[in-house]
């Protein structure tokens, strides 16, 4: 049940205004100081330019370190205390460290991480994750290896990281690196795709053991096919030609190797991952928060009808459409839109039958899940060997659907019974649905329609009626299809021997195929389908029971700040 507190923020949210009741304003303000590498002239110039992107949305600051990094009496010291000086002159009552490093495991941010509430002047200091976690910095990589792929199937992709000190750390970074070469591997299906770590020129030994890696990479270059060099880094960069990039460019220019000098910085993603992060260590206002809705969609007379039952709430809440099967690219656009007004949040409503249909899918489309759908659909019809594109975007997500599974649905089915009957004591009623491709899925669709029948049995005409039936013709899987249509047939032919026959399209709106299948026999049909002022109710409920979680109590706000 919600908190009072929690349902006037929802309320007040629906009606469009700003006000919060007294006391209700957050306790605290975040801050974020982005750790980073100092990686001379040309690349903190890089970083500068990222970090005033990120100022303009989020208070935020950047704190250099580098390799002579020597804790809180070095040089390096003094970028990090003025950095937290400068967010506690902006209001910042506690600090979000966020690491400009691939890994964790890097040697530099390990002896910094514990000494940052040293420089904070008493400020609480925690952590975000480094960026190897996040599938944003997977899509850079993978940009990177589209830019140079030709034929996939025939080249090896070597990602080099960089960093190490010794066997552990190179073993650590190793294994964030692997992250994103798994990413990458979801899309482009290479030969072969491995991970290098360089050890940073401190290293003992390094000479010889980057001599190593060198002759190793030399001998996979030599093999058949094409080999692709991708940097997974955010190294040195003093300028163009005295910088990390350029030095790997040297030490393979006589090869085949097809490489750019081109590292995870500058790229869009870099600045979506800042704010991606502090979107998820601050709390959202009601004005942050949008919807995004994704019916199945057709042709216009179908979107038109859905749109009727979705416009009365366009006036109280931020909301754009994404029409379709969980099309990537269509979602993308709606979510960019959204963030083009600041929203922050986003509700995403999957505006189908059952709570599962499309969840999977769209879960990975929108980075709630790194398992991508097996068949590329999430029970959709494209049975793709490559995953799903997903979003790149700052936003976070919650996610709601299954209006069937409403109860009130069954109030808009006696209406649809009640607009055709005429006899209730000689009619059999069919309630005939879409269907699923598994017996699972298709049985939990009937269930979910008897529950509906059992309410629409409460009804004085209803209960009067001969027969109430569900029934599905699993129109996409043709096998499956053909013997629950034949079965549908005889199940109509049988009843109208007896008595009229009215069958009710149990689907968002029309009757889709039912016609053809039915054609022949005797029978009559209400396709209005489901839309109606009650589809309405369950997506404002809906929308203000997910909005009203997002926007936290004060002790849920405190939480954020003590976690």
């Amino acid at each position: 049940m919600f908190t009072q507190t929690k349902i006037i923020m929802a309320i007040l949210f629906m009606l469009g205004t700003s006000w919060m009741p007294a006391g209700a304003a957050a306790s605290s303000k975040v801050g974020f100081l982005v750790v980073a590498p100092d990686r001379g002239f040309l690349g903190n110039q890089e970083v500068r330019s990222l970090v005033d992107e990120f100022k303009k949305s989020y208070p935020a600051t950047l704190g250099l370190v580098g390799r002579d990094y020597t804790g809180v009496e070095g040089e390096y010291a003094a970028y990090l205390t003025r950095a937290a000086q400068e967010l506690r002159q902006d209001g910042v009552t506690e600090i979000v460290a966020i690491p400009l490093f691939l890994s964790e495991a890097d040697p530099l941010l390990k002896r910094v991480t514990p000494l940052m509430t040293a420089y904070s002047g008493g400020l609480p200091v925690r952590w975000a994750p480094a960026m190897a976690h996040d599938y944003l910095i997977g899509q850079i990589v993978l940009d990177r290896a589209e830019a140079l792929s030709q034929h996939p199937e025939s080249e090896h992709l070597i990602v080099v990281a960089t960093g190490a000190l010794d066997s552990a750390s190179e073993k650590a970074i190793k294994k964030d690196a692997e992250k994103l070469v798994g990413y990458v591997a979801r899309y482009k299906h290479f030969r072969e795709a491995e991970v290098v770590v360089y050890y940073d020129r401190e290293a003992e030994n390094a000479e010889q053991k980057n001599q190593e890696i060198k002759v190793y990479l030399m001998s996979q270059m030599a093999k058949q096919g094409r080999t692709l060099l991708v940097p997974a880094f955010i190294g040195p960069k003093f300028d163009h030609s005295m910088s990390l990039t350029s030095w790997l460019n040297d030490q393979f220019k006589q090869t085949h190797v097809v490489y750019k000098p081109e590292e995870l910085l500058p790229h869009p993603n870099a600045l979506l991952w800042l704010k991606k992060t502090a979107n998820r260590e601050t709390p959202p206002t009601a004005g942050e928060i949008g919807v995004v809705i994704m019916p199945h969609g057709s042709t216009q007379p179908w979107n038109d009808a859905v749109g009727k039952t979705i416009h009365p709430l366009m006036a109280k809440y931020p909301i754009e459409m994404a029409y379709g099967m969980g099309d990537p690219r269509i979602i993308q656009d709606a979510v960019s839109r959204l963030e083009q007004r600041e929203i922050r949040r986003i509700v995403f409503v999957r505006m189908y039958a059952l709570d599962h249909q499309m969840k999977p899918l769209t879960d990975y489309i929108l980075g709630l899940s790194e398992q991508a759908p097996s068949d590329g659909h999430g029970g959709g019809h494209d049975h793709s060997a490559t995953a799903p594109l997903q979003v790149r975007t700052a936003a976070l997500f919650s996610t709601f659907g299954g209006y069937e599974q409403n109860p009130d649905i069954a109030q808009v089915l006696h209406k649809r019974i009640a607009e055709l009957s005429k006899d209730p004591t000689n009619e059999t009623v069919l309630l005939l649905a879409h269907g699923e491709a598994t017996d699972e899925g298709n049985d939990k669709w009937l269930a979910v329609i008897g529950k509906n029948i059992d309410r629409l049995r409460q009804e004085p005409h209803c209960a009067k009626l001969k027969t109430i039936k569900a029934l599905t013709v699993r129109e996409d899987w043709p096998k499956e299809r053909e013997k629950a249509v034949a079965g549908l047939r005889a199940t109509i032919e049988e009843a109208s021997k007896h008595g009229r026959v009215l069958v009710i399209a149990n689907r968002l709106y029309g009757s889709g195929p039912y016609k053809k299948m039915l054609q022949g026999l005797t029978y009559e049909m209400n396709e209005k389908g489901l839309v109606d002022p009650i589809l309405t109710r369950w997506l404002e409920n809906g929308m203000a029971r997910m909005t009203a979680e997002l926007i936290p109590s004060k002790s849920e706000q405190s939480a954020y700040a003590n976690p």
